[in-house]
């Protein structure tokens, strides 16, 4: 990208190198301003601000079967994460995650519903299938419509979103509703081959609620970025987003390269929509998403667009989740200061890479005129 300004008072010259040590320093600078941000708003709102760090960062960490829930709380932010990550290489911008792993969960939750006196070990593994071809299903909708109308794939994608939380609040008010559940928009109980175990560890038991369905994130996180990094399908996932013109001349397909990112993020959405509903919930309902799907966003680009990144970064993301939670029941803090503070971290990282890429000049007077 050449020179770029803005309301033509600054200036966005390109840098010519971009130095690896600020590279990983930025999201460390980024983290650091969010705390010191953080500090002056629990200031201002009245409460006391070190004491709110400890709420915020320590607590939810401070036993055991906590840790077990932060990890559940990142697996599906580190999954859906890491598939985001190569929409946004590539300079394709699916904001509509969580609609695709609203699908995923209800692809899935068709198979469960449909065996539900199964013991068959062959039930889960089809689930997740089902689930990854359900994200990419709704994923492919904004993908086509960009490839032949050449529509805006945020806008599509986004609207999905809506749609997709309709349509599973009709299926389980109405054609998949449990005639056993009082009147409560729930499905049948999923059985139990259906289900994903917590793990268990011989001669310690049950780490709280730590199930399978984190090691399959961690797993699939490593998958991608091997694909990402070292194979020729992620190579020209990162040339057509870094040079457009320079992915064409070398013979890459843009419309299959958009095909390509959209089945990624959307399989890896609609996978953590299964794990979410078959490991925590057993039964679909209207809301199985506590909006995963957005705040993966954040965990993509505080990952700095890097899959396994997305691991520590996921993690750092559910803390804060998990922090909101925990100064909202000890120090009766709203909790839309989570809100707050997740923002704070977006603003933070995106100017932090602004200016590590930019050279950034500022002329007022130019402005003025």
């Amino acid at each position: 990208m050449g020179v770029v300004e803005v309301f033509g008072m600054i200036t966005l010259s390109p840098r010519s190198n971009i130095s690896f040590s600020l590279t990983l320093l930025t999201p460390i600078i980024a983290i650091f301003f969010t705390l010191v941000m953080a500090l002056i708003i629990f200031s201002f709102l009245g409460y006391d601000p070190l004491k709110s760090l400890y709420y915020f960062f320590i607590a939810p960490v401070s036993r055991p079967d906590q840790v077990a829930a932060l990890a559940v709380k990142a697996c599906p932010l580190i999954l859906i994460a890491s598939g985001l990550v190569f929409c946004y290489r590539s300079n394709i911008w699916n904001i509509g995650a969580e609609g695709q792993l609203v699908f995923g969960a209800i692809f899935s939750g068709w198979l469960a519903l449909n065996f539900l006196e199964s013991n068959s070990f062959l039930l889960l593994p089809c689930m997740m299938l089902v689930a990854i071809l359900g994200g990419m299903f709704w994923a492919l909708i904004p993908a086509i419509l960009k490839i032949r109308f050449n529509t805006n794939e945020i806008l599509v994608s986004l609207m999905l979103t809506y749609v997709a939380s309709l349509f599973i609040d009709f299926l389980v008010r109405g054609p998949w509703r449990d005639p056993m559940s009082f009147g409560f928009p729930l499905t049948p109980t999923y059985s139990d081959a259906a289900l994903i175990d917590r793990v268990y560890i011989p001669f310690v038991g049950y780490i709280g609620q730590l199930h399978y369905g984190v090691f399959v994130a961690l797993i699939v996180s490593v998958i991608l970025w091997f694909v990402l990094m070292k194979m020729l399908p992620g190579f020209k996932i990162r040339v057509t987003g870094e040079s457009p013109s320079a992915a064409i001349f070398a013979g890459f397909n843009p419309s299959y390269v958009t095909v390509m990112v959209m089945c990624i993020s959307g399989g890896t959405a609609g996978l953590a929509g299964m794990i979410e509903v078959s490991a925590n919930i057993g039964q679909l309902q209207p809301n199985i998403s506590f909006g995963y799907g957005f705040t993966a966003i954040i965990v993509a680009f505080l990952a700095r667009l890097n899959p396994l990144a997305a691991i520590p970064a996921g993690l750092i993301v559910a803390l804060a989740e998990l922090g909101g939670d925990s100064v909202q029941i000890s120090m009766g803090m709203p909790k839309v200061v989570t809100g707050v503070f997740k923002g704070l971290l977006l603003l933070s990282l995106l100017a932090g890479e602004t200016f590590n890429r930019y050279h950034i000049k500022f002329d007022f007077k130019k402005g003025n005129k």
